[in-house]
């Protein structure tokens, strides 16, 4: 069968459609499978993580840096994030949010949050606004629906 043959004939037997995307679905590895490699890896390490933990522990007792550095990462893992700690208006309704910005953009240009915690800060009273100005939508749509 001829490459134009196929563009014709719907997918073809790669798992795409005539125009050359993939056909619904997932031709390739289903979904959960793990990679060869993965899966010996850990049949080499099956029953062993005790015997490593404790090797590893014993090495960064001696004084090998490297363990030292991998048992702490463990016991200790570096923060991505901290806490902030701002005055933030209540969000009672999808309005309020601007308040809300406003503050978050003040605690910015103040120097009580950095640009990225201000920004993430917004994303999540966005967030908030969605969830709250959906919420509103929908009872207006109930109340408007009960009328009828």
């Amino acid at each position: 069968m001829s490459a134009s043959e196929d563009r014709n004939n719907g997918p073809t037997t790669d798992g795409r459609n005539p125009d050359g995307t993939f056909a619904p679905g997932n031709p390739g590895r289903p979904a959960g499978a793990r990679h060869r490699v993965t899966r010996v890896v850990e049949s080499l390490l099956e029953g062993e993580a005790e015997g490593l933990t404790r090797k590893a522990i014993e090495k960064a007792l001696e004084g090998d840096t490297t363990a030292l550095r991998l048992c702490l990462e463990r016991i200790a893992p570096q923060r991505k994030d901290s806490p902030v700690e701002f005055e933030l208006p209540r969000m009672k309704s999808a309005k309020d949010a601007s308040r809300a910005a406003q503050a978050i953009l003040q605690a910015v240009s103040d120097g009580d949050l950095t640009p990225m915690e201000g920004a993430s800060v917004m994303a999540l009273v966005e967030g908030y606004r969605k969830t709250l100005e959906t919420t509103e939508l929908e009872h207006r749509i109930e109340a408007l629906e009960a009328r009828e």
